[in-house]
């Protein structure tokens, strides 16, 4: 086909996925945005792939901001679409062909995405498969035991794992809003996308191996680690563009109140806590409003080219 595309992966200590990762997108224009490793990723890209282009970072921007980066890289080399991979996923033979073949007859949709497998390939990647529950589109696994699949399926999320973003996209929308730094990104993009009347989709001939079942997961019951996700989830609820009710500054004042009545009652460990809650809603009010006035608006936010 005659496309530019170049795929976009974000390394971060990833020597154990990286050669595989790489191995599966010989034939393409690969940008590689790492955040800064300390272990031998860099050293394997180096000596190892020599033509991938890659941007090595003085430290760890995140997830979203890396691949900003990337992105406006490939605007700049006039490219037609990006594909964003993680650095623990496999792309399958002709995996971007075929979605871009799809997109040429489906342009309202603005993300899309292979079927996510695990690093295995003998089944579904499990976070994937709740996104393509009955309530997400009711027709996928119908049609799938009737082997009577259509070229693509629309959702209302996907995880940026394995996406394909048309320029287009990336000049109506943007790239990633640097309030998130790790997780919370990709479900703000998507809700950008609906917003600006974009569709999500999944072609369910292309396949992606998602190789993380393996990982070590993060702590989630230290204080720090539960404030850090109640702050991405808050932000990913009230950064929705889409989102109509907001009762934002009630939820503050809630809060507020609640640490006050436990200080009165001399809870005062339990206090010091919901106080650091209302501290973390207080100081992402301003950050949700300034992002929510940028994003409203069509054009490349983010990006430079």
């Amino acid at each position: 086909m005659l496309h530019k595309t170049y795929i976009i992966i974000v390394t971060y200590n990833g020597e154990q996925w990286i050669r595989k990762s790489l191995d599966s997108c010989i034939g393409i224009n690969v940008i590689v945005v790492d955040n800064n490793s300390t272990d031998q990723t860099l050293k394997i890209i180096e000596t190892e792939y020599p033509k991938v282009i890659l941007l090595k970072q003085k430290k760890n921007l995140g997830f979203g901001r890396a691949n900003n980066l990337g992105i406006s890289h490939a605007l700049q080399n006039d490219c037609d679409y990006v594909f964003l991979l993680n650095q623990d996923a496999y792309l399958e033979k002709d995996a971007i062909d075929r979605i871009i073949a799809v997109h040429k007859n489906n342009l309202e949709y603005g993300i899309l995405s292979p079927v996510h497998l695990n690093g295995a390939g003998n089944k579904l990647d499990k976070n994937f498969s709740s996104y393509l529950r009955y309530d997400a589109n009711n027709f996928i696994f119908r049609d799938a035991f009737k082997n009577k699949l259509n070229e693509v399926y629309q959702i209302t999320f996907v995880n940026a794992a394995a996406w394909l973003l048309p320029k287009e996209t990336l000049q109506k929308i943007g790239g990633f809003d640097p309030i998130f730094f790790h997780y919370g990104e990709d479900d703000n993009y998507c809700q950008r996308a609906i917003y600006h009347d974009l569709k999500i989709g999944v072609v369910p001939k292309a396949f992606v191996k998602h190789d993380r079942e393996n990982v070590v997961k993060r702590p989630l019951d230290t204080e720090a680690q539960k404030l850090l996700n109640l702050e991405t989830q808050i932000k990913i609820n009230y950064a929705d563009l889409n989102r109509v009710n907001d009762d934002f500054n009630k939820l503050i004042k809630y809060k507020f109140n609640f640490f006050i009545k436990l200080i009165i009652k001399l809870k005062l460990k339990k206090a010091s806590f919901i106080y650091k809650k209302y501290m973390i809603l207080k100081t992402s009010k301003n950050q949700i409003i300034a992002s929510k006035g940028l994003n409203i608006k069509e054009g490349s936010n983010y990006l430079n080219f």
